[in-house]
């Protein structure tokens, strides 16, 4: 197993891919588990090996997700982020430098392949009942109620004035057009709405940055590194919340080795004061505006452009300039609680920590719970309380997400794995309590000796 080729010592592959019509060079994972740098990373996607090292700077998912499967079987990732199989195999066509060796097994020995293979099951049996299509009447509805929710908004102030009651309800809106706008982009940056790309980017582009003020570019760049890896530290920047915010194993870490910058052991207490009313207000302009500048992605900085100039040109009829920047910060406040409890009640009280390697259905899973459905919960949050379907099948539409739920629920029984459905206030509640145990255990490590 110490060189490239068969066991019997056959000479290695010459560098660069394969070439059509000569048989492929045989790796084992000893070897492959050696490209794992930047600039030299392989990946193994159904049992073929690929050198991406200089794809995945062109990659239009960005480079950090494929580095986070370096020399590892990324084939339930790939089937996951990828609608159009036979289109993304033509870019991989070029990077194939051989295949794995018959007798290596094709994935972690500590992973369960017979789970591996009865998710791959599911996925194809939701395949075949169309789950991954879209249904366009409801993503128009959707749009409808964004850009009726601006409406009513600008037409509460300029029907009523600019006093207090009518300003409040136009926060309202603003804030409901805002939130959906949110998960309108998600849907987006998924491509589950289009099935032309550039349609799904140019529309994506205009809800993120005409109707929100934010780079689309950013916001994927964010978020597909989160569906990649979920909960691990260093792979989601979901959970890069250090040294403000200690969670799982890093509060453990920071305690034993001193560090002190923030009363961690109170951290439950002042997330109310920093954490959910700041996220999008300061946390996430400002990482977006480093983000356009660095990238120099000045056609998402044109589009962000033109949110704020909408929205100031909108409401100084009726506002002082500071009063409409009042209303800009009450409004991203307030949808700054929403965006945050919605999201990290599926999120921040399961498991969270280093790099474990596991099969996609089990780090998901681990990773994710769902929250008790309803009408009025599913409009609330967008469908994210269906986070477990939504991480195992990222390209789904969301209004698909109820028909497979049973699907997932009957595979975790068969194979003995918990499905965590949770009542909304339990949920929200598990936000607070995990800050305060993971609070308590930086404390109780801090104080060993």
């Amino acid at each position: 197993m110490g060189g490239v080729g068969e066991p019997s010592g056959e000479p290695g592959p010459r560098e660069g891919p394969a070439r059509l019509g000569e048989p492929l060079p045989t790796f084992y994972w000893e070897q492959i588990r050696l490209h794992n740098q930047p600039g030299d990373r392989w990946l193994v996607i159904e049992s073929r090996v690929y050198d991406i090292s200089r794809w995945a700077l062109r990659h239009p998912g960005g480079s950090l997700p494929l580095g986070h499967f370096g020399a590892e079987d990324a084939t339930d990732a790939f089937h996951a982020f990828h609608r159009d199989l036979s289109f993304v195999r033509k870019f991989l066509q070029p990077l194939l430098i051989g295949q794995l060796a018959p007798e290596e097994p094709r994935r972690d020995e500590s992973q369960n392949v017979q789970l591996v293979q009865d998710f791959r099951a599911l996925h194809q049996a939701a395949k075949d009942m169309k789950l991954f299509e879209p249904n366009h009447t409801f993503y128009i509805l959707v749009w409808g109620q964004i850009l009726g929710m601006e409406v009513l908004a600008w037409l509460i102030i300029y029907l009523f004035g600019s006093g207090w009651v009518p300003s409040t309800v136009a926060t309202l809106f603003l804030a409901i057009s805002q939130m959906h706008s949110w998960f309108m982009e998600h849907d987006l940056g998924h491509s589950s709405v289009f099935k032309k790309s550039e349609w799904n980017s140019l529309a994506q582009q205009f809800v993120m940055g005409h109707l929100k003020g934010f780079s689309s570019h950013w916001w994927n760049f964010r978020h597909f590194q989160h569906h990649a890896k979920p909960n691990v530290f260093c792979k989601d920047p979901d959970v890069a919340a250090a040294p403000i915010f200690l969670l799982g194993e890093i509060s453990v870490e920071y305690g034993r080795k001193k560090r002190r910058y923030l009363p961690y052991n109170h951290q439950h207490l002042y997330f109310f004061l920093i954490g959910a009313p700041l996220l999008t207000l300061v946390n996430f302009e400002v990482d977006n505006l480093i983000h356009m500048l660095v990238w120099r992605q000045w056609r998402d900085l044109f589009w962000a452009a033109s949110f704020y100039s909408r929205f100031f040109l909108s409401y100084l009829p009726f506002y002082s300039f500071s009063g409409v920047l009042l209303l800009y910060v009450a409004v991203r406040v307030l949808e700054s609680h929403w965006f945050v409890w919605v999201t990290q009640m599926s999120h921040i009280p399961k498991d969270m920590g280093y790099e474990k390697h596991r099969d996609w259905f089990s780090s998901q899973l681990a990773t994710t719970c769902n929250v008790e459905s309803s009408l009025i919960l599913d409009w609330f949050t967008g469908h994210l309380n269906f986070q477990i379907e939504h991480h195992l099948f990222p390209t789904m539409p969301r209004h698909n997400y109820h028909r497979v739920a049973p699907l997932v629920q009957a595979l975790c029984a068969k194979h003995g794995l918990v499905y965590d459905v949770k009542p909304l206030f339990t949920a929200l509640g598990d936000i607070v309590r995990t800050l305060k145990k993971s609070g308590n255990s930086w404390l109780e490590t801090y104080l060993q000796q």
